[in-house]
């Protein structure tokens, strides 16, 4: 396989927590703001925790301050390592494939595997060891270096220069997730994208938004594998 650096995003695309993460920003907003379901209107697919919380922060009127998001980031992070143990609503586990697509790709000593997700790095950890494959992932791009999903494959392009990725892979980045949002950030970034339909859009609306390629799903590891060489 050629070099390449390719960036996963969590949920949806690897995962799905049972609506964990919800819960807790729901609970962590009420307890740090007094505010109720401060996430309602929300749409979370392919959005960083940062840019929900501040257009929470806004939509109640309080100041959307480093401050504000500082308070609200400590009582969630242990609210989500909470509610990832419960049940949950809707679907919990391992998208289908996920797991066997990520242990095929560790066996290629060319491909660099990173994460790049709305979540910050605290919660990307819990849901990621809560199923088992956080050990896949020794770094990435998070909700906590920028609130705009567009700016995180740039960054994750310079941070791999840190974990001494060579020139060839980080030239050839391709970008795996489930949303509109996980396709335009690679194509602003010169990235190519792989999405599939594990999250809240079909295989024909993501074809639409322009991915590169799109899959129903991770199932099918071959095929998986032979879009990336």
């Amino acid at each position: 396989m050629k070099p390449a650096l390719i960036l996963f995003d969590i949920d949806g695309t690897l995962l799905l927590s049972g609506r964990a993460g919800l819960r807790a920003m729901t609970r962590a907003f009420k307890d740090t703001f007094g505010i109720t379901d401060a996430f309602k209107d929300q749409h979370f697919g392919g959005r960083t925790d940062s840019f929900l919380v501040s257009n929470a922060l806004k939509n109640a009127g309080l100041p959307d301050t480093p401050e504000q998001h500082h308070r609200f980031r400590e009582t969630y992070i242990p609210l989500l390592a909470e509610e990832i143990q419960q049940p949950g609503t809707g679907h919990k586990g391992l998208m289908p494939g996920a797991r066997e697509l990520l242990e095929e790709l560790d066996l290629f000593p060319d491909v660099h595997m990173a994460l790049l997700t709305g979540n910050y790095r605290e919660a990307a950890e819990i849901k990621l060891q809560h199923f088992e494959i956080w050990d896949f992932f020794e770094w990435g791009a998070f909700s906590d270096d920028a609130a705009d999903r567009n700016a995180l494959v740039p960054i994750a392009m310079r941070r791999a220069e840190t974990y001494d990725i060579p020139p060839e892979a980080i030239g050839r980045v391709i970008v795996i997730g489930d949303t509109p949002h996980d396709i335009e950030c690679a194509r602003v970034a010169g990235a190519r994208s792989i999405a599939v339909a594990t999250g809240g859009y079909t295989v024909e609306q993501l074809k639409e938004f322009g991915a590169d390629e799109v899959l129903p799903d991770l199932s099918d590891t071959e095929a998986v594998v032979s879009l990336l060489l």
